[in-house]
């Protein structure tokens, strides 16, 4: 597939020259870029006057700016913005609501157009910093959309508290709202109580249905949160949002003339390629998607392919792209919590901020609703999915013998963030029993109220899931206590005890 890959970015004249990267030959053809260029011109500049080496692009090409902070960039006319991705050592700019604002739009008169950045810097060294990813809020109604600001908003403010002086921003995974557009403004109200800086993926509700083409449908999304694909840098760190939802639109009447499906075109992949061309190789990249590369659930269900709908179709792509840097894909979507190393990047789904679509506490695997916690210290990432509500320290749920009905015999534990490096062990009496056994199944919790075509009642067509982080033991009548340790690769461990008398 890499192959022909190349051979396909050869054939759009946007591979060596044709990519505009600084250092390289000038003169090659570019993808949307001819004698009807915009002519764009502008300065970055700090405190202390203009900033050199920022990278400014339409989404199209990259180029850099200058010793004194200018730059020019021939971009295509076809593109909305001129936007830099902010380097470190200074803060995201925001709107009000405090989303990013790292954009100008492209007015272009005469073919000139005029684009300049002021950036502050942070008031700390950000090579010690987090980010909050918060997978599909998805909010359907007014009344969700409070449910979100009730509960989501403190949690967040509590879990930025708890990260103490680091810079902390968030991330909207997608499906920022669920197909109601007008939304976005609760959306956008919420992200100002939470009082970060968010950056935000467009998911396969946040679009305009009506549209008749994939470039339309992030119309309103556009509106309210700029390019739908940019990248920056905090610390040592360089991060890339992408957009792989792709939709083929409608026929005019509002009527579908098919379904969306993951997918990154050639425009953005080539976007991608001259950005990471200005990344120190073995650097930590870290991209957001909505869409996941390959979601598994496919397998554990039974089935012999995935849908088109839960994994990105050119992902071999965005891998070979990612190849030489210490990458991590962190996406939502599917409405469960997933790690997925297979492919190179280590690949993050991420349970939901809505839960299984604000039915209920948890989603359909059995991970509480909530949202990922990541801390980066220069080099090294590491993460703790953080349930809304509970303490940062609620990492799995134990149940009693005979929860699960295929496995009578055992008791199971929930330990929904865990990956194959975690040690689950459990302990009888306050003696080490031994290692429990990872199986696939259903998630107690989830079957109790997920399961059967008249509940949930809010939505009757979610069921449980099977997942594959679930951890079975036998049960032993004799033994007066139970407990599970699960300790993570960072050592962290956490316990739980099955909710039985014998607990």
């Amino acid at each position: 597939m890499q192959s022909t890959r190349r051979d396909f970015l050869k054939y759009l004249g946007l591979t060596g020259a044709a990519l505009g990267v600084p250092g390289m030959a000038a003169g090659a053809p570019r993808l949307g870029v001819g004698r009807k260029s915009v002519t764009v011109t502008g300065r970055v500049t700090g405190p202390d006057g203009g900033l050199e080496g920022v990278p400014i692009t339409d989404g199209v090409t990259v180029t850099q700016t200058g010793a004194d902070g200018r730059y020019e960039l021939a971009a295509s006319p076809r593109r909305p913005f001129v936007y830099l991705s902010v380097p470190s050592g200074y803060r995201l700019p925001t709107h009000e609501t405090g989303t990013a604002r790292f954009y100008r739009p492209l007015g272009a008169a005469g073919g000139t157009a005029e684009a300049s950045f002021r950036l502050t810097p942070l008031d700390r060294d950000d090579e010690r910093h987090a980010f909050l990813f918060l997978a599909d809020p998805q909010t359907r109604t007014e009344a969700e959309v409070q449910q979100f600001q009730d509960e989501t908003v403190p949690d967040v403010q509590g879990a930025v508290q708890a990260l103490g002086d680091r810079p902390v921003f968030g991330v909207g995974g997608g499906d920022l709202v669920f197909d109601d557009l007008s939304l976005f403004s609760g959306y956008e109200a919420a992200v100002q109580e939470m009082g970060i800086p968010f950056v935000q993926a467009v998911g396969n509700h946040d679009l305009d249905f009506d549209a008749p083409g994939d470039p339309g449908s992030t119309a309103t999304f556009r509106q309210h949160f700029g390019p739908e694909y940019y990248s920056f840098d905090r610390g040592a760190a360089h991060y890339v949002v992408l957009d792989d939802v792709y939709w083929p639109g409608s026929d005019g009447f509002g009527r579908e003339t098919g379904d969306y499906h993951g997918h990154l075109d050639a425009a953005q992949l080539a976007w991608l390629e001259q950005d990471l061309a200005l990344v120190e190789k073995g650097r930590p990249v870290v991209v957001f998607t909505h869409i996941p590369p390959l979601s598994t659930a496919y397998e554990r269900q039974g089935e012999a392919s995935p849908s088109v709908r839960g994994r990105i179709g050119n992902r071999a792509a965005l891998y070979e792209l990612l190849d030489p840097f210490d990458a991590h894909i962190i996406s939502g979507h599917v409405h469960e919590n997933e790690h997925r190393f297979a492919d190179g990047p280590h690949e993050h789904v991420v349970g939901t901020v809505c839960g299984a679509w604000w039915t209920g506490p948890v989603c359909y695997d059995g991970t509480p609703k909530g949202y990922a916690v990541y801390e980066v210290d220069g080099e090294s990432v590491k993460w703790r999915y953080k349930s809304t509500g509970h303490e940062a320290d609620h990492q799995m749920r134990a149940y009693p013998a005979g929860a699960d009905p295929e496995a009578p015999g055992e008791w199971v534990a929930n330990v929904w963030d865990a990956t194959d490096d975690w040690t689950v062990v459990w302990y009888e009496d306050g003696i080490r029993t031994g290692a429990m056994a990872r199986r696939v199944g259903l998630d107690p919790m989830s079957r109790r109220r997920h399961a059967g075509g008249d509940q949930p009642e809010k939505h009757t067509w979610v069921e449980p899931q099977p997942t594959a982080h679930l951890y079975y033991a036998p049960d032993n009548p004799d033994a007066n206590r139970v407990r599970v340790e699960a300790t993570d690769p960072a050592g962290r461990t956490y316990v739980a005890r099955p909710s039985s008398g014998r607990g």
